[in-house]
């Protein structure tokens, strides 16, 4: 009953605030614009009333939801230690799958470009999606990498500045991922 309250009151205002914009040809009076008003504020009152209702009833279950059943749980990280480590260790196990089946397509779907790659004759910096996948599977995915990646633990990843490093012990070779524009995303590879 109240939910319906207040989409009726929702909806009235709508209606207050698409009309209080719009022209008829005829000029308000004074009289007639102190009148509206008033009529607009007992309606913004009302609504506001509704609303505070509304949310002390359903706080409980606002309170009960995990953080991780937002619609864009995936995008909105402020920085590195804003991602919980469930969702780190999703992404990890994104990575470890697409390493273990060598699929570049996928591993470059979750990279963040420019990225840094870290050869052993030599780093550069791989600005496109496209030069990443003309690097090739095999120069990609070595047989040091994918043992390491295989062997990481994803479920025991920390965030540090420069995001979460996914790698055996040894912490090389290792994938290195991270926030990019508010989500996860590879940042690094080092051989």
């Amino acid at each position: 009953m109240k939910k319906t309250k207040m989409i009726l009151a929702v909806g009235a205002m709508a209606a207050i605030l698409a009309g209080c914009g719009q022209g008829t040809g005829s000029e308000t009076t004074p009289a007639a614009t102190v009148q509206e008003t008033e009529e607009t504020t007992a309606t913004v009152l009302e609504t506001e009333e509704t609303t505070t209702a509304v949310q002390e009833t359903e706080k409980p279950e606002e309170t009960t939801a995990a953080p991780s059943e937002s619609p864009d749980d995936s995008e909105g990280y402020e920085d590195n230690f804003s991602v919980d480590a469930e969702k780190a260790a999703e992404f990890g196990r994104e990575i470890k799958e697409a390493v273990a089946a060598k699929d570049l397509e996928k591993l470059a779907e979750l990279t963040a470009f420019p990225v840094y790659v870290g050869f052993e004759e030599g780093g550069e910096s791989v600005e496109t999606k496209e030069d990443f996948i003309s690097l090739g599977a095999d120069r990609i995915f070595t047989e040091e990498l994918a043992a390491s990646v295989e062997a990481a633990d994803e479920t025991a990843l920390s965030p540090s500045m420069a995001g979460f490093v996914l790698s055996n012990e040894s912490g090389k070779p290792n994938i290195v991922f991270g926030v990019r524009e508010g989500k996860l995303a590879i940042s690094g590879i080092n051989y």
